[in-house]
């Protein structure tokens, strides 16, 4: 049976959810004591179409290896010991997730049918939600259903450098390629220094609260990620190194780069 939040039909807007968001408690704790209570949970927006695939189905769903590319990112996490639980923002219509076979991750799984147009629509209806599970200063973790080869030690580097950071951070890697900036005619305008330039992935963690906050005062266009909503406050993520082999499938070309996701260690510390 399809597990369907209220409202049914999602939020349009940040707008549109403020009355449900005003009611979530504030985070009242300081972060650098934050007690033993806090947990951690994950939630992976799953509702595009992922039409640069250029696939019959959604991308989430395209097949490596016999699964598809939204079971790998699910297990890197569903599989970790600290993490709670996983969050899949669908689309309200999707008529995937149900065919797949997820019984390997049993209860550490749900599915949230209230996507939206944007990721940032998405990801803040998922939060929503999920409202009466989460606590405002639990963490979150927000991953690309496209991202199928997270691995294990980079989770872990994760936690460790972010656990007790005062804002959150995401994975990301240094910039190693030379970067040119283009005009309208497809020629070079100028190179453009890549000093201290990073490539933004995911997860990305946050605390619930700070992130629900973040999302509803940003713009859905201009907040591609969950960073660039933290931003939007005022305040600096942490840059954890991530490694280049953690990567997005967005071409049908990726897809021979993804091709052997990686199995997730079974040692793993808590965060």
């Amino acid at each position: 049976m399809r597990l369907i939040m209220r409202p049914v039909g999602g939020f349009s807007s940040a707008q549109d959810a403020t009355p449900v968001a005003d009611k979530i408690p504030a985070i009242t704790v300081i972060f650098s004591s934050v007690s033993n209570n806090v947990k951690t949970y994950a939630l992976i927006p799953a509702a595009g179409s992922g039409s640069r695939m250029g696939a019959a189905q959604p991308k989430q769903y395209v097949q490596i290896a016999g699964r598809p590319l939204l079971y790998y990112a699910l297990r890197a996490l569903a599989l970790h010991p600290a993490i709670e639980q996983v969050f899949i923002v669908l689309a309200q219509d999707d008529d995937h997730f149900t065919r797949c076979d997820w019984r390997e991750f049993g209860a550490k799984i749900k599915p949230l049918y209230c996507g939206g147009a944007t990721r940032a629509v998405s990801v803040f209806n998922g939060l929503l939600a999920a409202r009466d599970t989460i606590d405002g200063a639990d963490w979150v973790l927000v991953h690309d259903a496209a991202r199928p080869c997270l691995g294990r030690e980079e989770l872990d580097r994760l936690f460790g450098e972010v656990d007790q950071d005062d804002t959150g951070g995401l994975l990301a890697v240094p910039l190693a390629d030379t970067l040119k900036r283009a005009n309208r005619d497809s020629r070079v305008a100028r190179t453009e220094p890549r000093d201290n330039l990073w490539l933004a992935q995911t997860p990305q963690m946050f605390r619930y609260r700070l992130l629900i906050e973040a999302l509803r005062a940003g713009d859905p266009a201009v907040a591609t990620d969950e960073a660039r909503a933290i931003e939007g406050l005022g305040l600096k993520p942490r840059l954890v190194m991530g490694t280049p082999s953690n990567i997005k499938v967005t071409f049908p070309e990726d897809l021979a780069l993804a091709a052997d996701p990686r199995e997730p260690s079974a040692a793993s510390g808590q965060p």
